[in-house]
């Protein structure tokens, strides 16, 4: 609940990321390194938008709650009463997931 306490500025979104998963379907065990990079994360917290060049805000395009893929790299790890967050631009979250 720490997020709540955080508000991103502009057009950032703070996101949780995924658990990878640690034993695949059949029950092995993947040590860390096998693990691969988890691009899936929950949307915690928006900001209120970026402000386009006639001075209009443009709102955020997902919501709180939404499930979004990642890219690979980027994005600013935030910590917040010891759990890790991850704060991206609007513009660089590659997709949401459609429930």
């Amino acid at each position: 609940m720490a997020f709540r306490k955080f508000l991103p500025m502009f057009d950032r979104v703070l996101v949780e990321r995924l658990i990878a998963e640690k034993v695949t379907k059949g029950g092995i065990m993947l040590p860390e390194k096998a693990q691969g990079k988890v691009l899936q994360a929950t949307v915690v917290a928006v900001g209120p938008g970026a402000t386009n060049k006639d001075g209009d805000v443009q709102p955020i395009s997902v919501k709180i709650g939404e499930k979004v893929l990642l890219p690979e790299y980027g994005g600013t790890k935030v910590i917040l009463e010891d759990k890790d967050y991850f704060l991206f631009r609007d513009a660089d979250i590659l997709g949401k997931y459609v429930e």
